[in-house]
């Protein structure tokens, strides 16, 4: 099982809720995404107040929540994801509430023998996750930081950062038609002079256009919102999957 992120190559991360559009299918199109270009993964675990998502995965995550979908029963799909040879890095993306009601301790014993490589909180300031952090042992608790980081905090952010940086490409949600950041390109050099975990961007990631143009620029992209679309729209949804994959995984190759 790999659980570090380091590679010369350009990193394809995808994300996708746990059971959308339904909890068996899920998994399905999980397995497809890693197996076809993914070089990890990012896996939702859904929440009623998604404050960070856009109206796209903010969709998917009700219908997950509406199949019956728990954190202890997320923790299971990736058993079974494991159990199907998937062994890229997989990150939990999701909210502190469920983790809280489901039990710290519980949960950073599941996670670590799942082999999970990290999670992302968006509503867990590295300031309040003084009672999660010593527990989390190899897992990372991937920062964040968007255009709207003053530079001292981004310092603070980069230098404690493991796993990746997640950055935010534009101030919004997940999905945004707004553009990046015009002084993207400048603020991933800032991070990368505090760091030397990869710093990955994601939000509004839609295009391979996109994705190619930006991997120049940084060490990998997070695609969510057409991920989720392109899933959503098709009739052989694990095929779909598959095929995205490959494409974003060209996209950024520099081939």
């Amino acid at each position: 099982m790999k659980r570090s992120l380091a590679s010369l190559k350009k990193l394809f991360i995808p994300y996708f809720p746990f059971g959308f559009p339904t909890q068996e299918l899920s998994i399905d199109i999980i397995e497809a995404l890693a197996k076809n270009g993914a070089d990890a993964i990012e896996i939702g675990m859904s929440f009623s107040d998604p404050l960070a998502d856009g109206p796209v995965i903010q969709h998917a995550t009700q219908i997950a929540l509406n199949n019956g979908v728990t954190v202890a029963k997320t923790l299971n799909a990736v058993e079974e994801l494991r159990a199907r040879d998937v062994t890229i890095p997989i990150f939990l993306m999701g909210y502190y509430n469920p983790i809280l009601a489901f039990g710290l301790s519980n949960f950073a014993r599941r996670i670590n023998d799942l082999v999970i490589t990290g999670l992302i909180i968006p509503d867990l300031p590295i300031e309040e996750a003084g009672e999660l952090t010593p527990l989390l042992g190899d897992v990372s608790l991937v920062q964040m930081i968007a255009p709207t980081t003053p530079p001292d905090r981004l310092e603070t952010l980069a230098k404690n950062a493991s796993g990746f940086i997640y950055l935010v490409s534009m101030t919004g949600v997940t999905g945004s038609g707004m553009g990046v950041a015009g002084n993207l390109s400048e603020l991933v050099m800032e991070v990368k002079n505090h760091t030397e975990v990869p710093v990955c961007v994601g939000f509004g990631v839609s295009s391979f256009e996109k994705a190619k143009t930006l991997s120049y620029i940084c060490d990998g992209i997070v695609v969510g919102t057409r991920v989720i679309q392109e899933v959503e729209n098709a009739d052989d949804k694990v095929a779909a999957a598959a095929a995205l994959a490959a494409g974003f995984a060209e996209a950024i190759s520099g081939k």
